[in-house]
Formats: structure tokens, sequence, C-alpha cells
């Protein structure tokens, strides 16, 4: 079937450099997002949600990375997305890692990326989404933010180091995430180690009072480290899993494109729909599943394995905005996955 998107402006995109034209597009959507044609969207009642103690107009929603300032909020809401996670957002204003830092594999229909956190800071953010906050801009859907290590900050400063992210920011997001699993910053997969994940958990949780508190996982665990977390993370009073973040497993991708980095997209379909499926059947905790989700087919089978929200990254710059209304359409049509 022809796509306008995958068959003609995707091609003329993919010749530009990663980093380059995610920027070049972030920056139209923030011009946009400042215009009265975004303004809110229409909701589907069929498609609604309740988890964690709010309400998704629809389960689609947009992975953090894609929008790590909080810059083009409106404009994401208005292509249809049922939330939008901002971030990672860190403490201090960081550049990331050197450049090139963002590669693609088009075979594969992946991306590896070793950006680093790459952000304006949380003072920066808080700044912004409190105006947006005041303006008849700010989207009916539900915004997360998540937040991250600042890499000068060693480890064992880390929590007051999201402390202080989450006191500049927890006015401004609905739900709030800890990324402690990002391969690109030094160490800080070992916040996901029980010794400190529990104190992690359990401090942030009293900043928040009564918002969401979410914990991002990588692919890569073993299954007793994903056991070791689930034991961890309900009694610190984390109410939602995001798993997976990217993988530092690149077998599934030819070797001469593999490069330092996490690999997202078509490769880490299967790592992030076992993952998905092993902690539905060991937790209560709601399960936002990302990770491969490339096409309606993918998004189905998450939610058949009790996946109670999905999010997209990758299979949004390979399909483009059209496939959030695919996957809607097809629930839509397709009952049982709402009862």
């Amino acid at each position: 079937m022809f796509s306008a998107y995958e068959d003609l402006l995707r091609p003329l995109l993919f010749l530009v450099d990663p980093e380059k034209i995610h920027e070049y597009t972030l920056h139209a959507l923030s011009v946009g997002s400042s215009l009265p044609l975004f303004g809110r969207k229409a909701q589907d009642l069929q498609l609604r949600r309740e988890v964690f103690g709010l309400s998704f107009p629809n389960p689609v929603g947009l992975a953090a990375g894609f929008d790590k300032n909080g810059i083009a909020i409106p404009a994401l809401a208005a292509l249809g997305f049922g939330s939008v996670e901002i971030g990672t957002v860190t403490a201090s204003a960081q550049p990331g890692n050197p450049k090139p830092r963002m590669f693609r594999v088009p075979e594969a229909e992946a991306i590896i990326n070793r950006l680093g956190f790459n952000n304006r800071g949380a003072a920066a953010m808080a700044e912004r989404l409190q105006t947006l906050r005041q303006s008849p801009r700010w989207p009916a859907i539900p915004v997360g933010i998540n937040i991250g290590k600042s890499r000068v900050v060693p480890l064992e400063n880390a929590v007051e180091d999201y402390r202080k992210s989450l006191r500049s920011l927890r006015e401004h997001g609905d739900y709030f995430v800890l990324n402690v699993s990002s391969p690109n910053t030094p160490g800080l997969r070992s916040l996901q180690d029980p010794a400190a994940l529990g104190p992690l958990c359990a401090t942030l949780r009293l900043e928040l009072a009564q918002k969401p508190l979410l914990l991002k996982i990588a692919p890569d665990l073993t299954w007793k480290e994903v056991d070791d977390i689930l034991r961890i993370a309900e009694p610190s009073g984390i109410s939602g899993i995001i798993a997976t973040n990217t993988t530092i497993d690149h077998s599934n991708i030819p070797t001469s494109r593999r490069t330092e980095g996490g690999l997202s997209g078509t490769p880490l379909r299967d790592r992030s729909y076992e993952i998905l499926k092993y902690i539905k059947t060991r937790s209560r905790l709601p399960v936002i599943s990302v990770g491969g989700i490339m096409n309606v087919t993918d998004a189905l089978a998450r939610f058949d394995a009790g996946a109670d929200l999905i999010q997209l990254y990758t299979g949004f710059i390979y399909r483009g905005p059209g496939i959030i209304g695919q996957i809607c359409r097809a629930l839509r049509e397709s009952g049982e996955h709402f009862s």
C-alpha cells in the first residue's frame, strides 16, 4: 500500500544526518506549537484508558527522547498521541556526548543513539512548562517528564541530583519517570541494583505527593534482575514500569553497522515483548510497553500481552505520524483490547 510518508517523504529525510533532521523536525513542531491551529483534538471515548490515576484519551504515547526539552508538546498532541513524555531532563544542562551520536540502520529498521542526555536542564524546562501551562495551548493529554542523572554528578550523589530535578518540575508534569536504564551515561544502569534503587525510589516518591512515579528499565536485565526490581518497586510506591529502554545487544544488526550506543527499533521488538509478558505474570503494576513497536501488529500484540499503554519512538520515525491513527483504528475495531 502506498504511503506518502514512507514512499516519498522518508527517503528525502533519510538523506540528511539523523540528528540534524531531528533538530529541524523538532524546530518545525516547536514553531507549530505556538500557532492557534494546534488546538485540542477531539477525543474518542472508546479509546480512553484510566491508568495509575490518569485519564489517557488513547493508549498510544510518544516515548521520551524525541522532545528532550519540552518545546513541541501542543504539536505532538495534535498529531494524535494520547500522551507525550518529554525529556530525558537532568538537573544540570549538558551538551551530551560528542557528535556523531545518532545512526540509522535502515535495513533493520533501527536506530542507534549515544546522545547522552543532551538537554537544557530542569530549571529551563520548568520555566517553559509553566508558561505553556498558563496558556490555552496546554494539551488535554497527560504529559510525562522523564528524569535522569546529570553526567557530572557522582553515582553516590544520584538521589540528590534526581531530587533537584523533581523539585524544579513536580508542579508541571502529570507523571514522572525515573530513567535509570539509558546505556549512554556511565554507570547509570547500576542504579537498577536493589541497594541503590530502593533508596532512590523511596526518597523521590516522598517528593511527589500523589503524582505517579514510574520506573524505566533496561531490556538487557536478567530475569533475576527484573524480579529484584519488581520486589523493590511496589513497596517503594512506584506507580508503574516502562519496559523498555534501548539495548546494548547489537547481535541482530549487521556487524558493519554496530557502534557504541543504545539500539532501538525492530531488533528490540522480541526482547521488549518478552519482558512485558514476564512482568505482567509477576506484578500488578501497570506497564507501558515501548521498544520495537513498528506497526499495528506489534501494537496489538503488546495489548494482548497485557500492556496498559504503549509508546512509540523509532516506529514513529520509520512509519511517520500515520502510525498513530492506524493503531487507534485497529483498537477501535477490536474491542477485546479494552475489556
